[in-house]
């Protein structure tokens, strides 16, 4: 019973180019939510967007390296800590949506706005820590979750998948 459970996890190369997939899905859902239904991210949610990038880039270049055992634990691991990242940053925006709203910070200028008109500093600034538009529930999912709980629901699969990844035993 235990070698069948065994032979139907997928090996490293084949799992880690299933988290890739899975990082284009997220990447792909956004951009549809952005450019087809119109709503605009904020810092944190472009911020949370570079770390399901750089999951994804971790996953295909160590399923296109194919690595050794070592190898393939030190991907999985650097995965798994941006994962960490981008799931701070969800976290983050869970947070201040959740705020009162005598508490939420004060709404800033566009993105695009502070990329033309502000140093490099104040634009990172923007992107980490978000404002009064990172609080704000445009839409949600079944009427339930926020697109950042959702985020931070995505960031929780990916690292339980990137730990298992680094943990297995071959």
């Amino acid at each position: 019973m235990a070698n069948s459970l065994l032979a139907m996890i997928p090996r490293s190369r084949t799992l880690n180019l299933l988290i890739f997939l899975a990082c284009t899905s997220i990447i792909g859902v956004a951009l549809y939510m952005e450019h087809v239904m119109l709503l605009q991210p904020c810092g944190l949610c472009i911020t949370q967007r570079v770390f399901v990038i750089l999951v994804g880039f971790i996953c295909l270049a160590s399923a296109i390296h194919n690595p050794g055992e070592t190898g393939v634990r030190n991907y999985a691991l650097a995965a798994a800590a941006a994962c960490v990242a981008g799931g701070y940053f969800a976290g983050r925006q869970i947070w201040l949506q959740h705020l009162p709203p005598d508490q939420v910070p004060a709404c800033g200028p566009g993105l695009s706005y502070i990329m033309e008109n502000f140093p490099l500093m104040d634009l990172l600034s923007f992107l980490l820590k978000g404002d009064g538009n990172c609080a704000e529930v445009s839409w949600r999912f079944l009427g339930l979750l926020s697109i950042a709980e959702l985020s931070m629901i995505g960031f929780i699969g990916l690292i339980v998948l990137c730990l298992f990844q680094a943990f297995r035993k071959n």
